[in-house]
């Protein structure tokens, strides 16, 4: 395909542009050929007509796809050229903010001006024996890639760090000394890497500088070779150096400074060693205050001097070498304040007594006066004379700068030579990797011959490159069985051969050096007349006649000839030499020795820099004539020798390179300056590389990765079996070029371009299968959303009807009924109305007829009151006057009848006195009285008539009257009650007149009252306000402060609570700490152990001699005595007859220093495990004290709760078995009735017997077992009688004989009888204690009749109680009971408890007496006796459930059995075909007999010997998984076993009755159960290192490379590094390899019986190292950072996590360990574009660090064109979501962390005394006790 085709319409390309130097446009229209001009739009918008050059009519660069940008290798991109590297570099360092990229074999690091967290020792780790193109671009890789190469091709390495000044050499070359330093370790104590490390310091400060462009920059270039021994350690170091500026001694430009070693003195000239240096500050002395810039933000010089002194010590340099060192250099400063005077025009003279100057002639120890001559004359020797000549005060001002710079240049190469005497090893150096720190291209607006040096240094070191690389692509195509065509690539030699040929610039520098009056000038127009228009190369300014120009590989540089033969010559003056020799200080004539070698290229130019070489460790001595003709030599005849010697050195390593670029000159983190990165690229020689690539086959595909890239492309018939016949099948039809690509033996190869062009149609097609897929779905969306909609409508259409509809005959039965209401409505309205005016009309009427009557009956009434008023008044009126009228007429008619009687009266006297008188008056009181009596008679009738009348009136006047007397009475009773309301009336007048009074008064006061009531009131009513706003406040403040105490009260309880449970996390993570730095002691302990043991081995091999007949110990067989490893004397005896006899005479000295510093770490670890012990014990003391302040158990009788609680768990059983008893007791009393309870049938009765019966037959044993003794005693009594049961006398006589105290026998049977007597008393004591204890039951059922009556009366009452009471009292009663009855049995298995204590202790004693007597008399019996008499091996019968769990052996058979159960045993068959853990039993089974014994010596020794053996087991096979984990296994339920049956409370619980009868009764191995907690602790450690070395090789491959989806991810281009193929091969791991190794590992752990928790914690540990090694490689790999790879390690993680669902292990905590992973992955396919998913990933990714989530991000690759890469804005928003985040900085997971172990206990409940011994086991000598 012709490339003008790729110019299509939207086609992306390069433009030329004069300030970002390259810009993207894109095309508005395709490009035909003979087109002039192409009309383009750049990416801001703006329209252009770019024209093309007419005589080259090239066109401009392509731009690369996207997917393609941001590539790890420049060399993958399919369009190799300027513009795409600078782009690409550019994407790398600001958006994805990564420094280092590949360029074929180039790593390309750009300096970031920024800390990285990059290089901890995590990452060291992770590169560490991978690949280079396996993970990401890394100085790592680099140098994993060298020593590797170094270790499989057994040839030297070189890298090789070049580069600007500022661009991050040195800091590049200490990173890989670092990787190397860590990696390799060192090969023996002296911590040579250490060494290595600590010269960086040093260099640094005497050869480091801070200039315009670097604050620490290098100002020499340095090639350090790092030894290595056969097995790859570091033994050694050398370190040659080049090129020191010594000019910058002297002087400083400005903003920069002198080297560091300067002003560090100056920073610590207060220091007491310092004072005699007279220093002060840097500003007061000419040499450190030129540059203006002393002091370099955010470095202490003090502090860095102190590095400096430490990193001298540490190299060997002493204390009196380094004040040396430090007089020297104060010397200098002193040199450069040191001032000169004119004399005249051609001499000078310095002051008298001048103070700088004799300062310095005091440290230089020299003759001041001596000195100040040679400073101002100088010496002239011709053939006959010499003269001594003053010079000028410039000349002497110049010769003192040449002195100093002279002076540092010495004491530079004595530093570097005692550095390298430091680093070199005795021991012979295998192999080497060196690092070249070297400068870079250089050109400046100056340049002299310092920089003519450095280019020609480098164009040397380019065309190296060159050739290297050319090399490579030859070897490349050749094994691909390539045809191989020359590649035009650029030669530098005839730049070089222009330099350093003959006639060449050097030789005419040096010739015109030897001529007398030789010049610049001159010199100048010899290279004119020599290579001008002769060498194309070669060029004349201008403008000028004093410079040159050369055509380098990078550019044209101009150099100045001034100063050229002057920085040539280096001139000093031999006299200021010689003055320095003489000196009294002794370091300083050293530093002049070299100039009396043979070969001493220190010298250097006055202003230039210093080339360097290694020199010898000694001083050779030289002829006598030679010093001054080496001294001769000219700078530039030194610098080429050395350069040559450095080629020589390259040409014979394998070469890897490091440009470093520098991307600003600011200093900017992150900021990229384009026209300075290009400048630096084309000096470098990335671009060459680019372009030799470009010229051949760039792009490189295995045959299977591009089937799987390309076969979109493929059709189905197309695909063969075959893979590499069907690529080339598709490549034939796709590319019909055949010369744009080449099938390779296992790759393709492609010509630049092809890649984008078959991208191009892979993505076409994938673009034309997406819009057919889209069309298809689309349509197939909108007809199902059509019938969607379509059904909706008429869903929608009938409810709307339907809804019509009933809303219309709702309207219908709405009106209807509205008429029907309005109808009644009416009606009811004027119904209403209509009585409403019914009702007001009879009302009024009622009304009115009422008014009208009232006033009638008013009116009458008056009336008729007023004709009573009258009637009344008329008759008082008439009474009154009658009553006047008849008074008057009375009172009248009484005064006439008072006179008629007076005058009567008269007459009468007058008659009387005559009785004439008297009888006139008789006749006339006769007819008087005959009147009278008519009068009378008639009288009487008037009086009966008037008596009729009377009584008529008297009935009308009782009437009349008693009406009058009522109407009185009632008159009577008005007048009372007028006077009463008289009297009241004045009352209340006189009441109301006071009332006035009191009234005014009151009225008065209520004015006052009322004022102040109103006053009041308003400020009642203020205060009343004021008091209900207080109140409404005082309310809410109530309120708000009852809310807020609850809120209080809950945050304070949460707080608590959240602050309890922090706490109780943090004692946790403090205990897993402390944990863990145990632990990490113990691992550490063990390989100082191991250490210890093979220096051991090493110091044998040295010293022993073997002689004939003689074995060597076995290496491991280890008898050294430590804290976790008991040296026995069986150990010691096995051992014995295998050492070598070491002749005393004969021996080499022992390293005492490495035994004190073993010896001594030892100690601090003994202390250190001591000291964290404690620790962990306070810490779980601490976690137990919060447990049980959580869970707040009332603390009840303070300490005697806990033994009471300990005490209860104890007698559960006990006191189940008891409560049995007594219900069946119960039960059988209950059955009848109380007095038949005793009886001999009742069920009571038969239960007790029973007891009983169990107890006597118990005793019968006990009886039987005592007779069975009696009897052996007596059988042996009788056999020790003379003659009474023996056959043979001779026999006897011989044994009589052989007895050495016929006392023995009559005490022995002394003993034998007290010993029976005390076993019948025993007896006897039982018996009765039974008898007892049977009436003790007896009374026990009394009781319980008795308690039986009360519970029958207690049922009584409660059934008349309500049920809730009832319930309650029930209670009661039974928890009263039931603590009684516990308290009651507690007391009694105290007892007991004592009782069989004492029995026991009696047991054992008797036992033991027996023991001996047995023995004793066994001793004093002849073999023959016991041969012969049948009666002697006596049997106890015992049966199966007396036998006691224990084995006996014997002490001679111990190393057997330890040889055969643990050093021979083999674990399979173990596993397989016996019980699990049946080591770990057999071995218990024999402490507890050895304990039985009470034989402390053969506890410990088997104790002891076990621990060895085990340890040597592990040692000699540790790498082995099975032998591991069995051991582990087997240690652990040793462990549990010697807790178990130790016979503490604690351990006893959970133990049957049985089992505690088993437990340990002499010895406390407390002790031994913390070593072998320690040894399962190791064991548990390496089985994990065995694990990670299992597990390592297959996680990346099956978790990160292996497709287990096929399809989901496509791979991408690669370039000239090789990546692993995510295909799987034959050879490769898949997650089923993981699974598979997965399931073996827990079949392994299960068949050995291992405890499920310790299962759970080594799965947990393996799935944390499955998942941090997957999430680092996945940091560190940028091709493994898309979204389809998020898919695959979430399918992968699921499979994990069904494993453990399988094995139902996900309470083990191993799913936790994959959250980051699992996280990361989501990571990879969330939405990454809003702020709102920027707010997801934050709460999503809890388990990732910040670091890690933004590494994730900037790593993003899409895979396809389709995805879409992460914007720079969004992962700024992503940090500034996560700034507060409190987490680690560390990038990676420690893949090496172990998480601390516990042993839970697990108690066995397999009985001992049930264990039988296989005969395979080989332990025939060992029987059950």
């Amino acid at each position: 395909m012709a490339a003008s085709e790729l110019y299509t319409k939207f086609a992306r390309v390069w433009i030329p542009d004069p300030e970002e130097v390259w810009k993207s446009a894109e095309l508005l229209k395709d490009y035909k050929p003979g087109d002039k001009v192409l009309l383009l739009r750049l990416e801001e918008g703006k329209e252009l007509e770019y024209r093309l050059d007419p005589k080259t009519k090239e066109l401009p660069h392509l731009r690369n796809p996207d997917i393609l940008v941001g590539e790890n290798d420049l060399t993958a991109l399919s369009y190799l050229h300027e513009p795409a590297v600078l782009h690409n570099l550019r994407v790398r360092f600001i958006d994805s903010k990564l420094i280092y990229t590949y360029c074929g074999i180039v790593l390309v690091a750009i300096n970031p001006y920024e800390q990285l967290p990059i290089y901890g020792e995590d990452i060291i780790n992770a590169y560490s024996g991978q690949n280079m193109g396996d993970m990401d671009p890394h100085i790592f890789a680099v140098a994993e890639e060298a020593y590797k190469q170094m270790a499989r091709d057994e040839r030297n390495q070189s890298i090789i760090v070049s580069g600007e000044s500022g661009a991050g050499k040195t800091v590049s070359a200490k990173y890989a000394m670092r990787y190397f330093a860590t990696v390799s370790g060192s090969a023996s104590e002296a911590n040579v890497e250490e060494k290595v490390l600590a010269s960086n310091p040093i260099m640094e400060s005497i050869g480091n500088a801070k200039t315009t462009r670097n604050d620490n920059s290098s100002r020499f270039g340095k090639y350090i070779e790092i030894g290595f021994d056969k097995r790859y350690r570091i033994i050694g170091a050398n370190m040659r150096t080049y090129l020191l500026e010594k000019s910058r001694v002297v002087f400083q430009a400005e903003e920069e400074r002198n080297y560091h070693i300067f002003y560090q003195l100056c920073a610590s000239a207060k220091l007491p060693e310092f004072k005699m240096l007279r220093l002060g500050n840097a500003n007061n002395f000419h040499y450190t205050k030129q540059g203006g810039s002393p002091v370099i933000e955010g470095v202490d010089d003090t502090k860095e001097m102190a590095h400096t002194r430490q990193a001298c010590t540490l190299l060997g340099i002493s204390e009196s070498y380094q004040m040396g060192i430090f007089r020297i250099l104060a010397g200098i400063l002193h040199l450069g304040n040191v001032a000169f005077t004119s004399r005249d025009s051609d001499s000078c003279t310095i002051p008298p007594k001048h103070e700088p100057l004799s300062i310095f002639s005091d440290l230089m120890g020299v003759d001041y006066e001596e000195m100040c001559h040679w400073l101002c004359h100088r010496k002239l020797a011709t053939a006959t004379e010499t003269y001594i000549k003053p010079i000028s005060k410039l000349q002497a001002t110049n010769a003192r700068d040449a002195l100093a710079k002279h002076i540092y240049a010495k004491l530079f190469s004595w530093i570097v030579d005692h550095v390298n005497q430091a680093l070199h090893s005795a021991v012979k150096q295998h192999s080497f990797i060196g690092v070249l720190d070297i400068y870079g291209f250089e050109t400046f607006e100056i340049n002299s011959f310092e920089q003519f040096c450095i280019n020609y240094a480098n164009e040397k070191l380019q065309q190296q490159f060159n050739m290297h690389v050319f090399k490579l692509e030859q070897e490349e195509y050749m094994k691909e069985q390539i045809p191989w065509t020359l590649i035009d690539f650029y030669d530098n030699q005839p730049c070089i051969n222009l330099i350093e040929s003959k006639l060449g610039i050097l030789d005419l520098l040096d010739e015109e050096c030897k001529m007398p009056k030789g010049t610049d000038d001159t010199w100048a127009q010899k290279l004119y007349n020599t290579h001008l228009n002769k060498c194309a190369l070669f060029e004349k300014p201008r403008l000028s006649n004093k410079a040159f120009i050369i055509q380098h590989f990078a550019d044209k540089v101009e150099y100045q000839c001034e100063g050229f033969l002057e920085k040539n010559k280096d001139t000093v003056f031999e006299e200021q030499i010689k003055v320095l020799k003489s000196s009294k200080f002794k370091m300083l004539p050293e530093l002049f020795q070299d100039d009396e070698k043979a070969i001493s290229p220190t010298s250097a130019t006055s202003s230039g820099r210093t080339p360097l070489t290694r020199t010898p460790a000694k001083p050779t001595k030289g002829r006598p004539g030679q010093t001054a003709k080496e001294h001769k030599k000219t700078v530039g005849h030194q610098f080429r020798n050395s350069l040559h010697l450095l080629m020589e050195t390259l040409n014979a390593t394998t070469p890897h390179y490091v440009r470093c670029i520098k991307p600003n000159d600011f200093k900017f983190p992150f900021t990229f300056d384009e026209k300075r990165a290009v400048q630096q690229l084309r000096a470098c020689g990335v671009l060459e590389t680019i372009r030799i690539s470009a010229a051949g086959f760039p792009s490189r595909w295995t045959y299977q990765e591009f089937f799987s890239r390309y076969r979109v492309l493929m059709k189905q018939k197309d695909v063969l079996s075959d893979r590499k016949q069907t690529c080339k099948n598709v490549l034939e039809k796709l590319i019909l070029d055949k010369d744009k690509y080449q099938f390779g033996k296992t790759k393709i190869f492609f010509r630049a371009g092809q890649v984008a062009y078959l991208e191009k149609l892979r993505a076409d097609k994938l673009r034309a299968a997406c819009i057919r897929i889209q069309k298809t779905i689309r349509g197939w969306l909108l007809r199902k959303k059509y019938l969607r909609m379509r059904k909706a409508a008429i869903t929608v259409q009938r409810h709307v009807r339907g809804y019509q509809a009933r809303c219309y005959a709702k309207f219908l039965r709405r009106t209807k009924a509205a008429t029907i209401i309005q109808k009644y409505w009416r009606m009811y309205i004027v119904r209403k109305r209509y009585k409403i005016r019914r009702s007001a009309t009879i009302v009024l009427q009622s009304y009115l007829r009422g008014y009208l009557a009232r006033n009638r009956y008013h009116k009458m009434l008056r009336e008729h009151k007023a004709v009573i008023i009258q009637k009344w008044v008329r008759g008082w009126l008439a009474r009154t006057h009658y009553r006047r009228s008849t008074q008057a007429i009375i009172y009248l008619q009484c005064c006439f009848r008072r006179m008629m009687a007076k005058r009567e009266l008269k007459k009468l006297k007058i008659e009387a006195r005559s009785v004439e008188r008297y009888k006139k008056l008789h006749i006339g009181m006769e007819n008087k009285i005959m009147q009278l009596q008519r009068k009378v008679d008639e009288q009487n009738k008037d009086y009966k008539c008037l008596m009729e009348k009377l009584t008529n009136l008297e009935g009308i006047y009782t009437s009349e009257t008693e009406k009058l007397r009522s109407d009185l009475e009632r008159l009577q009773l008005s007048e009372e009650e007028a006077k009463v309301a008289t009297g009241r009336v004045l009352s209340l007048q006189e009441e109301i007149a006071k009332l006035r009074k009191d009234l005014e008064q009151t009225q008065s006061e209520k004015k006052s009252i009322e004022e102040r009531a109103d006053k009041y009131k308003q400020e009642t009513e203020q205060l009343v306000s004021s008091l209900k706003e207080e109140n409404t406040l005082l309310k809410q403040e109530k309120e708000t402060l009852n809310h807020l105490i609850v809120e209080q009260a809950k945050e304070m309880t949460e707080t608590m609570e959240k602050k309890l449970v922090e706490e109780t996390k943090q004692l946790e993570l403090d205990l897993n700490d402390e944990r863990l730095r145990y632990q990490n002691l113990l691992n550490e302990f063990s390989r100082l152990e191991e250490r210890y043991d093979d220096l051991k081995e090493e110091m044998t091999l040295m010293v022993n001699v073997p002689k004939p007949g003689h074995k060597r110990t076995d290496s491991t067989h280890s008898s050294n005595e430590s804290e976790y490893t008991f040296s026995s004397e069986i150990a010691e005896t096995e051992d014995m007859p295998l050492r070598t006899e070491e002749p005393s005479e004969k021996k080499v000295p022992l390293d005492m220093s490495l035994f004190l510093k073993l010896q001594k770490r030892v100690t601090e670890l003994e202390q250190e495990k001591q000291v964290m012990q404690d620790e962990l014990d306070r810490k779980e003391e601490q976690v137990l004290r919060s447990k049980a302040k959580e869970e707040e158990r009332p603390q009840i009788r303070g300490a005697e709760l806990e033994y009471e609680s300990l005490k209860r768990q104890e007698l559960e059983s006990e006191n189940k078995k008891l409560k049995n008893e007594l219900n069946e007791l119960r039960k059988a009393l209950s059955e009848k009735s109380a007095p038949e309870v005793t009886a001999p049938g009742a069920p009571a009765y038969r239960v007790l017997m029973e007891q009983l019966t169990s107890v006597s037959e118990e005793l019968d044993v006990r009886k039987e077992e005592v007779l069975i003794l009696r009897s052996q005693l007596v059988s042996q009594k009788e056999a020790i009688q003379p003659k009474n049961t023996m056959t043979d006398s001779t026999i006897l006589l011989e044994d009589v004989q052989k007895m050495k105290d016929k006392g023995e026998i009559a005490q022995a049977y002394i003993g034998l009888k007290e010993t029976n007597r005390l076993l019948e008393s025993q007896l006897q004591s039982q018996k009765r204690s039974h008898e007892n204890e049977a009436e003790a039951l007896r009374g026990e059922i009394q009781s319980l009749k008795e308690e039986n009556n009360r519970q029958q009366q207690l049922l009584a009452q409660n059934l008349q109680l309500p049920p809730e009471a009832r319930i309650e009292a029930s209670l009661q009663h039974e928890i009263t009971r039931l603590t009684n009855e516990n308290l009651d049995l507690m007391e009694q298995l105290e007892k007991q408890d004592k009782t069989v204590r004492k029995l026991k202790k009696q047991l054992k004693v008797f036992a033991k007496k027996i023991g001996e007597l047995e023995v004793g008399q066994m001793e004093n019996i002849s073999p023959g006796q016991i041969i012969d008499e049948p009666i002697r091996p006596v049997n106890i019968p015992r049966k199966e459930k007396d036998f006691q769990g224990m084995l006996e052996y014997k002490k001679e058979d111990e190393q057997k059995l330890v040889k055969n159960l643990i050093l021979e045993l083999k674990p399979r068959g173990v596993a397989v075909n016996l019980i699990p853990g049946l080591p770990a039993y057999i071995l218990f089974m024999c402490v507890r007999h050895a304990d039985y014994l009470n034989d402390d010596q053969k506890v410990r020794s088997l104790l002891t010997s076990t621990i060895n053996s085990i340890k040597k087991v592990l040692k000699k096979r540790g790498d082995d998984f099975e032998t591991v984990s069995f051991w582990l296994s087997n240690t652990c339920r040793f462990l549990h076993c010697l807790k178990q049956y130790s016979g503490e409370e604690g351990f006893m619980k959970h133990n049957t009755s049985r089992q505690n009868e088993h437990c340990l009764t002499n010895f406390d191995l407390a002790e031994y159960r913390q070593v072998l907690s320690d040894l399962a602790i190791q064991i548990y450690q390496q089985l994990v290192r065995v694990l990670e070395n299992i597990l390592q090789p297959m996680i990346v491959s099956g978790m990160l490379e292996h497709e287990t989806i096929q399809g989901v991810s496509g791979v991408k281009p690669t370039g000239l590094r090789k990546r692993t193929s995510s295909i799987a091969d034959e050879g490769t791991y898949t997650l089923d390899s993981i699974l598979r190794q997965l399931n073996s590992f827990h079949s392994v752990l299960c068949q050995h019986g291992m405890d499920p928790e310790l299962i759970k914690q080594v799965v947990k540990q393996m799935f944390y190292i499955v998942g941090a090694v997957t999430l680092n490689n996945l940091l560190l790999r940028k091709d493994m950072c898309s979204w389809s790879k998020g898919m695959q390690i979430r399918y992968n993680v699921s499979q994990l996590e069904e494993w453990l669902r399988d094995k139902n292990l996900m309470n083990s905590g191993a799913k936790e360990t994959l959250e980051p992973l699992i996280q990361a992955a989501q990571l990879l396919q969330v939405k990454k574009k809003t702020d709102d998913d920027a707010e997801a990933i934050c709460s999503m990714c809890s388990a990732l660090t910040t670091a890690q989530i933004v590494k994730v991000l900037n790593l993003y690759t899409p895979v396809n064109e389709f995805e879409e890469r992460v914007s720079v804005s969004f992962i700024r928003t992503i940090q500034m979501r996560l700034r507060d985040r409190k987490d680690s900085p560390q990038l990676l997971m420690d893949a090496k962390h172990i998480f601390p172990v516990t042993f839970p206990f697990n108690p066995s409940s397999l009985a001992l005394e049930t264990i039988q011994i296989p005969a395979s086991l080989g332990l025939g000598f060992i029987s059950r006790v």
